[in-house]
């Protein structure tokens, strides 16, 4: 391969496989006229809702301008995106014509239901005490949700309208999304001197991980087989913790990658554990944080002019209630930004991340 850097042939041959992996991916969908899972179920934070803290009693909210204007509907529908999230494009990959409703929205009901549904809620994490900061929906409480959606579609298979739907099928054939652990850092552990002076950010991530596995364990009890869980991202290449924290070397707080680094390796380990204890269990994890890394610090290589600065207003720390309408300087073509707001990747750079995720994904529906 003389001519050709090590680097560049890795970046040839990944696209190779991302675009063969997708051209497999449509071969199948377009065989079976349907999608390659009966549902998808979906977990955690602001990285994955999609509207329902539309619906509680919560300043992190999503659900006006200049959210959600390059959506399919050009409007904001509570996802804390300029348009699609990577749950959003994976469905489509998967083959799905609609996305799994918010659960709390009122079009979560009825044979919407079938498809799955999305438990998320901004600012929820492992840790309970996030979600309880911001009157957000803790993991154990999106869990009491899916309890209740069980029940819901049982009477929705034994109704006349939906004889076909097979219960048993949905519940522990469908693929299963675990987003969090950003929060917990971002919006609570590096803010909050109650925890960060009575532990190291090595020790908090120590009672994430035991949440994680024992949230593993209990989606496992209620039928879950085929789950996918997302790595924590660069934590400290988001615009809004570089401003906090201030930047290091390649632009990003190293300190705040260390974190999310350390906690990835356990997250891994514990990830083993439970596959080799739990029979029958398919558990994924996903890598955000390197593809992430890739965009934040080199986006022209991936067609972005700007990874330092988000797109709504400064771009500089705006997300929620701060990216609204009169946010001053907010771009006018998000696809040239890596990052919307303060901590949320554009729908451009979602669309990266979920053609990576398919990779890792692809024993999840095998």
């Amino acid at each position: 391969m003389m001519g050709f850097s090590r680097e560049l042939v890795g970046i040839w041959l990944k696209l190779y496989v991302v675009v063969g992996s997708l051209m497999v991916l449509e071969v199948v969908v377009v065989m079976k006229a349907q999608p390659l899972v009966p549902s998808m179920f979906i977990f955690g934070d602001s990285v994955v809702d999609v509207g329902n803290n539309n619906h509680i009693y919560t300043i992190v909210k999503a659900n006006f301008p200049p959210y959600g204007r390059d959506f399919t509907t050009h409007k904001p529908t509570g996802r804390f995106c300029n348009g699609k999230l990577a749950t959003d494009f994976t469905a489509e990959n998967l083959g799905f014509t609609s996305y799994p409703q918010a659960y709390l929205s009122k079009k979560a009901k009825g044979r919407n239901l079938l498809i799955g549904a999305n438990f998320a809620s901004a600012a929820s994490g492992y840790y309970d005490g996030t979600a309880k900061l911001y009157s957000a929906i803790s993991l154990p409480q999106q869990l009491e949700h899916y309890k209740d959606y069980i029940s819901q579609i049982q009477e929705l298979a034994n109704s006349n309208n939906s004889k076909n739907a097979n219960v048993t099928s949905i519940i522990s054939d469908g693929i299963y999304i675990v987003s969090a652990g950003s929060s917990d850092f971002i919006q609570n552990y590096y803010i909050n001197p109650l925890l960060y002076k009575a532990q190291s950010s090595d020790e908090f991530s120590d009672l994430l991980i035991l949440s994680y596995s024992n949230f593993i364990q209990n989606l496992y009890s209620l039928g879950a087989r085929r789950i996918g869980v997302t790595a924590l991202p660069p934590l400290g290449c988001l615009p809004a913790a570089i401003t906090v924290a201030g930047p290091h070397e390649g632009g990003c707080s190293e300190n705040l990658n260390n974190d999310a680094i350390s906690f990835n390796n356990k997250l891994n380990t514990t990830s083993q554990a439970l596959k080799r204890n739990l029979i029958g269990l398919n558990l994924v994890v996903f890598d955000i944080y390197q593809p992430l890394y890739d965009l934040a610090t080199r986006p022209s290589e991936f067609g972005f002019a700007e990874a330092r600065r988000a797109c709504c207003g400064t771009g500089l720390l705006e997300t929620s209630i701060l990216c609204n309408p009169k946010s001053l300087g907010t771009c006018n073509n998000a696809s040239q930004y890596v990052f919307w707001d303060g901590f949320h990747p554009t729908e451009a750079a979602n669309k990266i991340l979920s053609d990576n995720l398919l990779i890792s994904g692809i024993s999840l529906i095998s």
